[in-house]
C-alpha cells in the first residue's frame, strides 16, 4: 500500500496524496480511488472529527453544502443522469462523505439502487484505478476553482 493512502489528509497537507482535487471550507476533496463510476470523489472533514453530529450547526452546514457543491462540480463537468451522497463512517470512523455521480448508462438493476449492489471486485480492478481517470479529475479541479 502506498504511504499516503495511511493517512490521506496528511498526505494533502504535505502534497503528497495523488488523488487531492482540492481543499475547500470544511475539508478535502479527493478523486475516488476507483472510478467504476466516473468523477466518484470523496469530501473529507478538516479537521478531523468522528461524525458529522461532532460539528456546531454551522460547521455542518458548511460541510453538507461543501459536499453538493462537489455535486455540481460533477455535474457540471461530467452531465451524470444524478448525484449519490452517502455519510457513513462505518470502516473508516472520521466524517467523510461519498458523492458518486450515477448514469443513465448504468444496467438498470445497478443504476436504481445503492452503490453498495456494484460487485465487490470493481473496487480493486485495475481497470478503474483512478490514475487511467486523470482527465476527469482535472475537468473537477477546474470546475471547483470555478466555483471558488
Amino acid at each position: 500500500m502506498e504511504d499516503w493512502k495511511s493517512n490521506r489528509v496528511t498526505a494533502a497537507l504535505n502534497g503528497t496524496n495523488p488523488t487531492l482535487i482540492c481543499r475547500m471550507k470544511s475539508g478535502f476533496v479527493f478523486f475516488g480511488d476507483t472510478q467504476f463510476l466516473p468523477g466518484y470523489c470523496v469530501l473529507t472533514g478538516y479537521p478531523e472529527v468522528f461524525s458529522l453530529n461532532d460539528l456546531s450547526l454551522e460547521d455542518r452546514a458548511t460541510f453538507l453544502t461543501d459536499m453538493t457543491i462537489v455535486g455540481d462540480a460533477i455535474t457540471a463537468a461530467l452531465n451524470p443522469l444524478r448525484m449519490n451522497y452517502e455519510i457513513l463512517g462505518n470502516s473508516d470512523n472520521y466524517l467523510h462523505a461519498h458523492i458518486f455521480p450515477r448514469y443513465e448508462w448504468e444496467e438498470e438493476r445497478l443504476r436504481k439502487g445503492p452503490v453498495a449492489w456494484y460487485p465487490l471486485e470493481n473496487w480493486s480492478n485495475p481497470d478503474y484505478d483512478f490514475s487511467k481517470f486523470l482527465d476527469i479529475k482535472a475537468k473537477l479541479q477546474e470546475k471547483l476553482n470555478e466555483r471558488g
